[in-house]
């Protein structure tokens, strides 16, 4: 199954060489490209995008209104947004995971990189396993603004008293940045059923995919971020 990639990003230049990447592997495509965040949420809908590289900072409607647009929109549950970033704007990051992101990407990234967070994204899986990655999130979350409501396209944290124990705990885990096959080891239990654990505490708490569980978790206190 090819991959439909939606590339949105001011730089044209930049554009092309995402472009070139993307085309030269045999399981994706780009569909569309978009230098600003109405264009991006318009062609989202045109193109059937599954993926969506996102730049933060476009004029006009900036990537992260963009990805809230995204993310609110019935028709688009299943696309996945994938913000680029420098990592120097640490609340927009933060934002964007909580308005539905389900991950991000430095700009400086290596090419496989870039190519492996795609497939990620387009999997459903989330882009915050990476040690350093997971620390990144941490940080950017104990600078937020506190627990989150809940809104349209947007987790809030009330439904945490919904889970069993045995969700909460893997819930922890996932945090914590472990895979599914991590959290089967620690737990002594199969991966498939992890999976049905993570899959029940999504649709409880209303998150989209692995990305939001995390800012959940953060989010509610039931994780608390480590010392930097």
């Amino acid at each position: 199954m090819t991959i439909k990639v939606l590339l949105a990003d001011d730089q044209a230049l930049l554009r092309s060489a995402f472009r070139i990447l993307v085309d030269s592997e045999a399981d994706m495509e780009v569909v569309g490209e978009a230098s600003d965040g109405a264009e991006a949420y318009e062609l989202t809908r045109a193109t059937g995008a599954d993926v969506v590289l996102m730049d933060i900072r476009m004029p006009g409607v900036d990537g992260l209104a963009a990805t809230r647009m995204i993310s609110a929109d019935p028709d688009l549950a299943a696309v996945r947004v994938v913000i680029l970033t420098t990592f120097e704007v640490d609340d927009y990051v933060v934002q964007a995971l909580r308005a539905g992101a389900s991950g991000f990407l430095g700009k400086g990234a290596e090419p496989d990189e870039l190519l492996s967070a795609i497939r990620i994204a387009a999997a459903g899986e989330a882009l915050l396993s990476p040690a350093a990655t997971k620390g990144l999130i941490a940080k950017f979350l104990a600078q937020g603004e506190g627990p989150a409501e809940g809104g349209p396209g947007r987790p809030g944290t009330a439904g945490l008293d919904t889970l069993t124990g045995r969700e909460r705990e893997v819930l922890s885990l996932v945090a914590g940045g472990l895979s599914n096959d991590g959290i089967a080891e620690q737990l002594a239990v199969s991966p498939l059923t992890v999976k049905t654990h993570v899959n029940r505490a999504m649709a409880k708490l209303g998150a989209r995919d692995r990305a939001q569980l995390v800012v959940i978790a953060y989010e509610s206190g039931l994780v608390r971020p480590r010392a930097q």
